[in-house]
């Protein structure tokens, strides 16, 4: 018997609802061998009574199917619980917040293609504008953790790499918002083949190596998914609330509401749902649900938590993430700008910042 090969076997036991094991999400805390034994520590921070003991029994079940004395190797389980979803109050076993930062909010899918990084980046220049307009000292920034298709450098027009003091990276900045994102670090055309300890790795850089100064409000777009970078945030850095950004047609929302999910399962509340690409305004037949309807309030009513609005399938919104400046920007007044600052005022309400 030796490290490696109970390792291996470990890497048999998926986290309940995740793709990944528990090997790679960083739970298992410690393997000590001793004489013809060995005792396991597994770290879990969660809400749920239940998987601590399930853990235990698949990670028992894991080892005998790799050919182990199950009988010798003792499994203890460190649980750190977290608190419920209703409740938004810190304790001693939350991951503490990022330094400097009042208020992180995640904002998150089921599935891609559904414009959450669209949604992020207008949310972000709104909250910007909209605490700007009430005359306050404060700041807004964004944290792209789209680690395998980092697109918000594109939709901010921001093409250079940021400076780096010591190990702690300078965030850039435009339309008032502090950006960091994975896509100023690596070449434009690289592809990022990573496997999960490397992204857990940048997720906990970007909350503890980057000078992001004192800010009200970080927005951070999560890929779409339930994989490695929204458990690794919850793991590093204290979430305040989520979004989760649908499409009105069924499979959209079907996903969503497993999105929505991991966030109930880590104990991060639930600040709304966003249902983006919702209807085309026609000058000839009036507004079109060309991707159907209902898919948002549907996901909102299932999850328990508000609908927060409607962004329409708009040009300008589309032209503003391909041409670096959001909507939000670039046509302040239009249709699709003024959802987005409802939007803005809502979150903020929600998560009292006034």
């Amino acid at each position: 018997m030796d490290k490696n090969t109970i390792l291996n076997a470990l890497k048999q036991v998926k986290y309940p609802g995740f793709s990944r094991d528990i090997v790679s999400f960083g739970l298992v805390r410690n393997i000590s061998l001793r004489g013809e034994g060995a005792d396991v520590i597994l770290s879990v921070s969660t809400s749920d009574p239940s998987l601590p003991d399930h853990l235990r029994n698949a990670a028992h079940a894991a080892l005998h199917n790799a050919g182990l004395d199950t009988a010798s190797i003792n499994i203890a389980i460190e649980s750190h619980p977290l608190p419920a979803t209703t409740q938004n109050t810190a304790n001693a076993d939350t991951p503490p917040p990022i330094e400097g930062v009042r208020c992180l909010i995640a904002v998150a899918s089921g599935k891609g293609g559904v414009g959450k990084s669209t949604i992020a980046v207008n949310l972000a220049c709104a909250l910007a504008r909209e605490l700007t307009a009430r005359k306050r000292p404060a700041q807004t920034g964004l944290l792209d953790c789209d680690i395998y298709g980092p697109s918000v450098p594109l939709m901010f027009g921001l093409h250079t790499r940021p400076d780096i003091e010591g190990d702690v990276l300078i965030p850039l900045e435009r339309f008032g918002v502090k950006v960091m994102s994975l896509g100023f670090l690596i070449d434009e055309d690289a592809p990022v083949i990573w496997r999960g300890p490397m992204v857990m790795k940048t997720i906990r850089q970007f909350t503890s190596k980057v000078a992001w100064g004192n800010l009200d409000v970080l927005v951070a777009d999560l890929p779409p998914g339930t994989g490695d970078a929204p458990l690794s945030l919850a793991q590093a850095a204290k979430i305040d609330g989520a979004i989760i950004v649908t499409t009105p047609q069924t499979s959209a929302a079907t996903v969503a509401r497993r999105g929505a999910a991991l966030f109930d399962r880590v104990g991060v509340p639930l600040l709304g749902v966003v249902e983006n690409m919702s209807y085309m305004e026609t000058a000839t037949a009036g507004r079109r649900a060309i991707f159907g309807s209902g898919g948002g309030a549907e996901t909102a009513r299932a999850t328990g938590t508000e609908f927060l609005g409607q962004v329409p399938f708009d040009e300008v919104v589309r032209e503003g993430s391909d041409n670096g400046v959001p909507c939000v920007i670039s046509h302040p007044n239009s249709p699709a700008s003024a959802i987005f600052t409802k939007i803005a005022q809502r979150v903020l309400e929600k998560v009292a910042i006034v």
